[in-house]
């Protein structure tokens, strides 16, 4: 299944300035790897040790977080947009 992922500006370094990319994948588990494959290092900016998704990261499924579906296992039908967006603290 082709994805659109929208890429946030602090890693867009990683995919050579680009904002958006398309991957093959069926599931969000699935769209880290394939961005892990054509952009190595990206997985570990975005994921935990064990795999998960940093809890200052946020990925979204449409309008959906993932942490409200069902995690890195999230379906991605064809044609979705994904948008990983990092987590803003300051103060």
């Amino acid at each position: 299944m082709s994805v659109k992922v929208r890429i946030p500006t602090p890693l867009r370094t990683m995919t050579g300035g680009v904002s958006e990319v398309g991957v093959e994948a069926s599931s969000v588990r699935e769209m880290i790897a394939a961005l892990e494959a054509a952009h190595p290092g990206f997985a570990a900016r975005i994921c935990e040790d064990t795999g998960e998704v940093r809890r200052f990261v946020n990925v979204f499924v449409g309008d959906e977080d993932i942490r409200f579906l069902q995690g890195l296992d999230t379906p991605l039908p064809q044609g979705t947009s994904v948008s990983i967006i990092p987590a803003v603290a300051g103060g």
